[in-house]
């Protein structure tokens, strides 16, 4: 295989002194300012979209084969990891593979090639190909597997369908006057400041802090022994609390007090960013046969089983990729005239109850795009490695 500037110098006058130099030149500058990839910053741009703390408490995320610092040969991404997906990787020369579905979600306690989680494990460790999977924390997220499907159902004006509580904090700190829009700043940049739609959101109000030094201390203002008065800052912000740490390190390092004062408040309002299922606004309405039709085509599904029609016309719909029949209730009471969703049981498909249309189009159909989110993510922040699309159909279930 030969180098970007190795193909430039093919069909070069040899005789071009001036050619020449530009090429090694350029030799130089490809191997001087492009450096290898490690795992771990592929992992790092993936979980800065859908951070791992996100996943719920049952889910296995992560890098679940492999060493972080690899360096990536070659990425393939799939929905789900099974042998023949890391055969292929073998085969074209990958050595990372991102996944939706976690190989492995409980604990093995033995690696004797009993089962198909075994022997894929095997089988990545023997050729050194990592296995990494973006699951639940990237179903919580706002731009991530539900987006998707929104995407190719051609909805408007999204939102989470069921956010989460619990996940947000308030800090609050105080910062001399001339040092708060650095200090801000910094607090912005660690990811605090975010609502909604919005970022960089804070609130500011002046007042006068005290304080004496003691002896040994080295304080930034005042003298030791005196009480000092400084015109300061009192600023409060939102964080989603899995920042906490990267939040507290930038205020330390930003600020030019020698003890930083700072309180931690837990909140119990909604995330309005992060939680379960989307739901959004067809630009048309549409006949709910229609609509039906619209689904399959678009999510590519060969059956979707439905509930019987209510007679409305489809202008809200709400959807959740993989198993979604907890999310039922969510989309009654926000007015959705069809769910869309996958493994709803014969006796859920009741629950309905004339109110709506519930469209189960398959678990596999519903995420199978997701592929494609990685591929977008991945591609458009690293250029030194190929990343493809496994062409191995890993879905279990068939349709006669």
């Amino acid at each position: 295989m030969i180098s970007f500037c190795q193909q430039v110098q093919i069909g070069i006058n040899q005789d071009n002194h001036e050619n020449q130099r530009s090429f090694y030149l350029c030799q130089y500058s490809v191997q001087k300012y492009i450096p290898m990839t490690q795992i771990k910053e592929v992992i790092k741009c993936i979980e800065t979209l859908a951070p791992p703390a996100l996943q719920e408490s049952y889910d296995n995320a992560g890098l679940i084969v492999g060493k972080d610092s690899t360096e990536v040969k070659g990425v393939l991404v799939c929905l789900d990891s099974t042998e023949a997906v890391i055969e292929e990787a073998i085969r074209l020369g990958c050595n990372l593979v991102i996944a939706h579905h976690p190989i492995v979600f409980s604990g093995l306690k033995k690696l004797n090639g009993k089962n198909y989680v075994e022997r894929t494990i095997i089988l990545a460790i023997q050729n050194n190909v990592a296995i990494y999977a973006a699951h639940t924390n990237l179903d919580n997220v706002q731009h991530g597997v539900n987006e998707r499907i929104c995407q190719k159902l051609g909805l408007k004006n999204t939102r989470i369908l069921s956010p989460k509580k619990n996940l947000l904090k308030k800090l609050v700190t105080f910062s001399p006057a001339g040092h708060a829009d650095k200090v801000r700043q910094a607090l912005f940049e660690a990811g605090g400041g975010h609502i909604g739609k919005y970022d960089e959101c804070s609130f500011n109000a002046e007042g006068t802090g005290t304080f004496r030094a003691s002896e040994g201390a080295n304080p930034h203002v005042g003298q030791v022994g005196k009480q000092h008065r400084e015109p300061e800052i009192r600023m409060e912000l939102i964080f989603e609390d899995y920042a906490e740490k990267q939040l507290l390190a930038a205020l330390k390092n930003s600020h030019p007090y020698e003890e930083v004062a700072y309180d931690i408040y837990p909140l119990e309002n909604i995330h309005p960013n992060t939680g379960s299922g989307m739901i959004g606004e067809l630009e048309t309405g549409m006949e709910e046969m229609a609509f039906l039709q619209h689904l399959k085509k678009a999510m590519a599904t060969a059956c979707v089983r439905y509930t019987p029609l209510t007679g409305q016309t489809v202008t809200r719909v709400a959807v959740c990729g993989g198993s979604g029949s907890f999310l039922l209730g969510d989309a009654i009471r926000q007015g959705a005239q069809v769910f869309v969703s996958a493994d709803f049981k014969y006796h859920q498909f009741f629950d309905a109850d004339g109110r709506l249309v519930i469209a189960d189009i398959g678990h596999y159909e519903s995420e199978q795009f997701t592929r494609d989110l990685f591929i977008d993510l991945v591609t458009k922040n690293f250029v030194t490695f190929a990343v493809r699309l496994s062409e191995v159909k890993t879905n279990p279930v068939h349709y006669l």
